[in-house]
């Protein structure tokens, strides 16, 4: 809107997100100039409030960037002591073990950790560096000086929920100016999206690749809890319906972290990704170890899959994508933090250069150079042809071709290439007509739950006295057209139950329930149409994620 005046601050570094990657760059930028400007802006109600992985930390990253971090009482306390992979059946399970896989797959010299306690306590650290960090702050709006970004619009507060324009309590936020602007806003940010989309970043790439991860914290009977341990599996209940798998990691206290991903470029549109997720739990195995326990918190969120093959640009005028933003996530490994914090790293150490030798507003190549060069490049390379791999041929290829090829890619060469990756998730996904309705279980309120009951446990609250920051391009598109071809899949996979059809025939209509969003951005990836935007809402809006 240009006709609302806004206070301007400026700095030298202006950070969207208060993530691994943003609170990373903040703390090495502080670490290199103590002078330096820098501000963190997180829409979440606290740093980690947003914050969700698996977790196994490769503490490589938090090495290189703070090297004491263990006499600094940082929150990564339980090593890994056991590193279990199964294949699974309805009632069985095999063993997979460890020693074809190239060494760096082990999780041995790794940490279970929540990361949103690690992202509270780097958050502390930045703030003793003097670093600015302001929660509950939205970034809504990019703000350009000519061609470059120069800053982010902040705060802003009291649109009226039918209209969107300014109601009576109106607080028009803020323009936070920088000489560089890093969007370190996770998977799907929707300013990086407008970035991309502006200067054309994604040319020449593959199309970015996304699964929906969904995670539950248990306490557990002490008897079967083994603190360190780790177990993924891949198989039952998904099959052939899709590609995805588990994971389950002992951490301390008596709580286990349960969680699922569900890669979304399935084709049948009547997969439930939340409800493979809460069948999954009544796999023998898992029952058994949940038997007694509680489920005391739920998340879900969207993890960048492309890997190397589709990491965009990462550069424009003025402005940087770090972390998740421009998915830097190891498929294979299922990790990501490690190289987020690097990335951060990289991004700072570039603009401290730049903006030391008088320079502002530029393209960071220097970052460009460090990522794809360095430490992360290395990372994401070697395991480039597992993901398209699994993709096109199903999961016994991806094991057995995926770990040959990683073998190779120790010794600098490649049974495959760069394999391609095709569609995108959207494109991916089937007429309703070509397959058939998949019948699940009713949760049975002890091991499996309903979305709703679940989506209380995220605790989410929205301001309902705003406008839905979930927008459609096209309001008709929901019931004529996804609805007879693809059976509305937005009821389905939205693991938060945002989307219903409410009434049959004439009578059906289209309702978003944006006050249960956990921001996991899954519409925004899979809707067949791409009719749905996701936009950030007020500040302090979303999930309230405990330790996840």
């Amino acid at each position: 809107m240009t006709d609302v005046v806004r206070e301007k601050m400026k700095y030298d570094v202006v950070i969207v997100g208060a993530g691994p990657a943003g609170l990373s760059a903040a703390i090495r930028l502080k670490q290199l100039d103590s002078d330096l400007t820098v501000v963190v802006l997180e829409k979440g109600s606290e740093v980690g409030a947003h914050i969700l992985s698996g977790a196994v930390l490769d503490p490589c990253g938090l090495d290189a960037l703070i090297p004491d971090w263990r006499t600094r009482g940082a929150p990564v306390k339980t090593e890994v002591t056991e590193d279990n992979f199964y294949i699974l059946g309805a009632a069985g399970r095999v063993r997979i073990p460890n020693w074809p896989m190239p060494r760096f797959m082990s999780n041995h010299g790794n940490y279970i950790v929540s990361m949103a306690n690690v992202c509270r306590w780097m958050a502390e650290q930045a703030e003793g560096l003097g670093v600015e960090i302001f929660p509950g702050m939205a970034c809504s709006e990019l703000v350009y000086d000519g061609t470059r970004v120069a800053g982010v619009v902040a705060g802003e507060f009291g649109r009226d929920p039918a209209t969107g324009q300014p109601g009576p309590n109106y607080e028009p936020g803020m323009e936070l100016l920088g000489k560089y602007v890093f969007l370190s806003e996770g998977v799907r940010g929707s300013l990086a999206k407008e970035v991309i989309a502006k200067y054309d970043l994604s040319a020449g790439k593959e199309p970015q690749k996304f699964g929906l991860g969904m995670k539950e914290i248990w306490e557990i009977d002490p008897a079967k809890h083994k603190a360190g341990t780790v177990t993924h599996t891949m198989g039952w209940p998904l099959g052939r319906n899709a590609g995805g798998g588990s994971f389950i990691y002992h951490l301390e206290n008596n709580q286990v972290y349960v969680g699922f991903v569900v890669h979304l470029n399935y084709e049948n549109p009547h997969l439930y990704p939340y409800m493979e997720f809460q069948r999954f739990k009544h796999h023998p195995m898992v029952a058994e170890l949940l038997k007694g326990g509680k489920r005391v918190a739920y998340g879900a969120r969207a993890i960048s899959e492309g890997g190397w093959q589709s990491i965009p640009k990462m550069v424009a005028p003025g402005v940087a994508l770090l972390g998740c933003t421009a998915g830097l996530v190891n498929v294979p490994r299922i990790k990501g933090n490690h190289n987020a914090m690097l990335s951060g790293i990289a991004a700072a150490e570039a603009a401290h250069a730049a903006i030391k030798g008088g320079r502002a507003g530029d393209e960071l190549a220097d970052y460009e150079v460090a990522v794809r060069t360095g430490a992360i490049g290395r990372d994401l390379k070697r395991v480039r042809n597992v993901k398209p791999l699994w993709s096109r041929y199903g999961l016994v290829a991806s094991l057995l071709g995926g770990g040959v090829d990683m073998w190779a890619n120790t010794v600098g060469l490649t049974v495959f290439g760069t394999l391609k990756h095709g569609k995108s998730d959207a494109a991916a996904t089937g007429k309703a007509a070509d397959f058939k309705v998949i019948d699940y279980p009713k949760p049975d309120g002890v091991l499996s739950f309903d979305r709703l009951t679940n989506v209380a446990y995220s605790f989410t609250n929205h301001d309902e006295a705003q406008p839905a920051h979930l927008k459609l391009r096209d309001a008709s598109i929901p019931i004529a057209v996804n609805l007879p071809q693809y059976a509305e899949p937005a009821q389905r996979y939205c693991p938060a139950g945002v989307y219903e059809v409410v009434g049959d025939g004439a009578a059906a209509r289209f309702q978003i329930n944006f006050q249960n969003c956990v921001h996991c951005k899954t519409c925004d990836i899979k809707d067949p149409s791409q009719n749905i935007i996701w936009t950030t809402p007020q500040g302090g809006g979303g999930p309230n994620y405990p330790n996840m």
